[in-house]
Parts: structure tokens; sequence; C-alpha cells
């Protein structure tokens, strides 16, 4: 399961963003994940509530972007949606000597954060 290791790294990363902005908690992680990541959402999901429990990150939820295989064909030069990620081939003239223009990201875009101090609207008086 590697979404364990890549929760891992995530973890990282956003504790070093954390601690740029002190006093402050992160609600949301936004990430981009291509198709040919072979990620599957749900475990990331899982493994992000194992890695961030008890920790300052606890209770926050990554928000994923899946992002769809776009090819770019050499032969006929359309831009198409990759059909299936198994077989890449353009999906206008079938040919297969494409370059991957997306499908193949992963990278924390963003993050979601509250400063520490502020109430929420349910709780003011």
């Amino acid at each position: 399961m590697h979404e364990l290791s890549l929760c891992c790294s995530i973890y990282d990363i956003v504790g070093r963003a954390l601690a740029l902005r002190p006093g402050h908690s992160v609600e949301a992680v936004n990430l981009q994940v291509g198709q040919l990541r072979q990620v599957v959402p749900e475990s990331l999901e899982f493994c992000w509530g194992m890695v961030t429990q008890d920790s300052p990150l606890a209770g926050s939820r990554l928000v994923i972007d899946q992002v769809p295989v776009v090819l770019d064909c050499l032969s006929c030069g359309e831009s198409t949606t990759a059909a299936d990620v198994f077989m890449l081939t353009c999906g206008s003239c079938g040919g297969g000597t494409i370059t991957v223009r997306t499908g193949e990201e992963f990278m924390v875009t963003s993050l979601d954060v509250v400063a520490d101090d502020v109430v929420a609207p349910s709780e003011r008086s």
C-alpha cells in the first residue's frame, strides 16, 4: 500500500508549511493526483486519517483533484483524453506515438488553514 508512504510525505510537507504559520490549523490539504499515479483516493484518505491521528493535523482532510490523462499525438497533432490508462494511444487516430501532457501529477497544491483563535459562527454568543 504505497498510499501510506505518500501520506507520510504529505504530512512532512504540510508540517513544514504549518511551521511557517504559527497559531494556525489545517482544515484541508488540496492535492492534484494524476490517473497514471495509480493512487486509490479512498485508500489515500484512510491512510491520511491513520497518519494524522493524535497529531496537530488530526481532523484535517484531503481534497483530491483527480487529473485525467491527456495525450498529445505526434502523428496527427491532436490532444485527446485517454480512454484507457493501460493502453495509451491517440483517441483521434489510434496512433501510439504520443506524449503525456497530464495525468502524472502528484502534488500538494494548497492548504486550507484557519487561525486557531477564530471562533466558529455557531459558537458565538
